[in-house]
């Protein structure tokens, strides 16, 4: 097996840590090959997407990023149509986003998302 280095802050150490404890992986290795299988599904799922679909995009984020979500949304409006928006406890915020339109549209509106670092969680939900 090759052996990859990656860097991870201690916030994420301590999580691969308590999943490892929690779910039984033998190891942050385990732990971390699991995340990575996870997200090779979830990008399959997306790309088997075609046509016009209706979809929900869940976003979680801190308070201090609604700037940036604000700046993404409208670059996606024309996707959307509802939003809602709720504070969390710990200054986070919750985006619900109700969108329809082409799948093509809808992975890159969800990649622009996801691969934001600054943004806790992303989940595209697809009716």
């Amino acid at each position: 097996m090759t052996i990859v280095s990656v860097s991870l802050n201690q916030k994420i150490l301590d999580e691969i840590d308590a999943l490892q404890d929690e779910m039984g992986f033998s190891g942050r290795s385990e732990a971390i090959r699991a995340a990575i299988r996870m997200l090779i599904a979830d990008k399959r799922e997306k790309d088997d997407l075609f046509g016009v679909i209706d979809a929900t995009l869940l976003v979680i984020h801190d308070e201090k990023y609604s700037a940036l979500v604000s700046k993404i949304r409208h670059d996606f409006q024309q996707l959307i149509k509802t939003q809602i928006h709720n504070h969390l406890e710990n200054q986070k915020c919750l985006e619900i986003f109700v969108i329809k339109g082409e799948a093509v549209q809808i992975r890159r509106m969800t990649n622009t998302f996801q691969t934001n670092k600054n943004l806790d969680y992303v989940k595209l939900v697809v009716s």
